[in-house]
Order: structure tokens, then C-alpha cells, then sequence
């Protein structure tokens, strides 16, 4: 009677414990559906804006990473200023429209290029600043008129630029500077010199 019960304890356990084949569907279940959100496929990245065709290079402020592009008739006079504005006041002055007209001719001479423009308008604040710092930097600078611009062109030493600058006939300043952390020329004008960084 005893090993009676015992088979029948077995046999209730074993029919919890272990599931009934008959009731397990042996086909696949379904792939699970997306969303409607996440099956909709990604938009594309909008497209780069187009090159004007008469644009003859990319203006680049250094410090602010801002830029715009320089055509026959751009950027804006507002528009140049706001781009090389004072970096520690935010104030801007117009730039002499000479000093954009060089950049026209050297970016002329070697099709769309960037030219990044190290120095623009300096508030009277920002010149003092540098001028305790470097000794190069003049008290009554051209920079602090609009009058003034410091720049490279991607691809060309400072020495080449000097010479490009002076080969147009420049009447005004003129400075190279070749240091690693410099490497640009300076254009002003001002009246007519020359001079090297030091």
C-alpha cells in the first residue's frame, strides 16, 4: 500500500513538473514587429549648400571657428565686420575694402581656397592685452582702426605671401611672421613699410 502511494506521489509531481508535448506548437513563431518610428527608414543628412561658382575662397576666423565666403562682392562690408569683430568686446568696425581686395587677388591665383583670418578689428581693450604680452604689437595699431588684417592662405608660406602682397603693388604695411605659432602676414593700410616678426 505504501509503494502504492509513493507511485502515485511520482506520478502527480511528474505530471507538473514536465509539460505536455501535445500542447507545445512546433511552428516558428512570427518576427516580432517594429514600430512604425523605428521601421520608418532614417532621413537622409540634408546636402552640403552649394558652392557659388564666382566664390574664390573661404573666409575662416580662427579663434571662432566662423566663416564666409569671399566673392567678387562678398562678404558684406556688415558682414566682414561681424567676421573679424573684436573677440573680447563682441565690437565691430567696418574693414577697409582694400584689405578684402588682396585677399580676392591671392585667392584668384590658385582657385577656391581657405584663408583663415588670425586678427581683424581689435577694441582698444583687446590691443592693450596683447601688447603687455608681445612686443611687436603697436600701441596706435591699424587693427584698432579696421584698417588691419592678419591672415594665411592654405598652401602658402609667409614669405610667399609677403611677396604676392608686394607684387600687386601694395602701398601700405606689410609684415611677415614665420614663428610655428604664427605664420601669417600682416596687411594694413596704413603708411607704406615693411617689417619681420620677431
Amino acid at each position: 500500500m505504501g509503494t502504492t502511494r509513493a507511485l502515485a506521489s511520482l506520478g502527480a509531481l511528474a505530471a507538473v513538473c514536465v509539460p505536455s508535448y501535445a500542447t507545445i506548437d512546433p511552428r516558428p513563431s512570427p518576427p516580432a514587429t517594429l514600430s512604425a518610428s523605428a521601421s520608418a527608414a532614417a532621413p537622409p543628412p540634408p546636402p552640403a549648400p552649394e558652392v557659388p561658382a564666382d566664390a574664390l575662397a573661404r573666409l575662416v576666423n580662427i579663434h571662432t571657428g566662423e566663416s564666409a565666403l569671399l566673392g567678387p562682392t562678398t562678404p558684406t562690408p556688415e558682414r566682414m565686420a561681424a567676421l573679424v569683430a573684436d573677440r573680447i568686446t563682441g565690437e565691430a568696425r567696418p574693414i577697409a575694402p582694400r584689405l578684402l581686395d588682396v585677399l580676392r587677388a591671392l585667392a584668384k591665383k590658385r582657385g577656391f581656397v581657405r584663408i583663415e583670418l588670425v586678427s581683424g578689428y581689435r577694441s582698444q581693450k583687446l590691443n592693450e592685452q596683447l601688447r603687455k604680452k608681445e612686443h611687436r604689437v603697436a600701441s596706435h595699431s591699424q587693427h584698432s582702426l579696421g584698417h588691419a588684417l592678419d591672415f594665411r592662405v592654405e598652401g602658402m608660406t609667409p614669405k610667399e605671401m609677403r611677396k604676392e602682397v608686394e607684387a600687386l603693388g601694395w602701398k601700405g604695411g606689410i609684415g611677415q611672421y614665420d614663428k610655428a605659432e604664427d605664420r601669417f602676414v600682416h596687411v594694413d593700410v596704413g603708411p607704406d613699410r615693411r617689417w619681420r616678426g620677431k
